[in-house]
C-alpha cells in the first residue's frame, strides 16, 4: 500500500504542475509529452492522475489525525 500511495502522490503533484501550467501559460504539460491529449496514451496519464486524486481523498483522513489528533500540548506535572 506504501509503494500505491507514493506513486499516487507523485501523479498528484504532476496533476498540480499540469493545472498550474495550464492556468498561467495555457500549455498542456501531458499533452506536449504524450503528443496530444487525445491520445491513448495520454489520456491513461490523465486517467491515473484522476484516479490518484481519488486515492489521495485517504490521505485527509490520515493528515487530520497527525495534525490535529495527535498535537495536543502534553500537561507539565509540577
Amino acid at each position: 500500500m506504501k509503494i500505491i500511495s507514493v506513486i499516487s502522490l507523485i501523479l498528484i503533484l504532476v496533476g498540480a504542475l499540469n493545472w498550474g501550467l495550464w492556468g498561467f501559460f495555457q500549455f498542456d504539460l501531458v499533452a506536449w509529452l504524450f503528443h496530444g491529449s487525445l491520445s491513448w496514451l495520454g489520456r491513461i496519464i490523465y486517467c491515473l492522475v484522476g484516479l490518484s486524486g481519488i486515492w489521495g481523498l485517504s490521505f485527509l483522513g490520515k493528515c487530520q489525525a497527525l495534525c490535529c489528533g495527535s498535537c495536543k500540548p502534553k500537561s507539565r506535572k509540577k
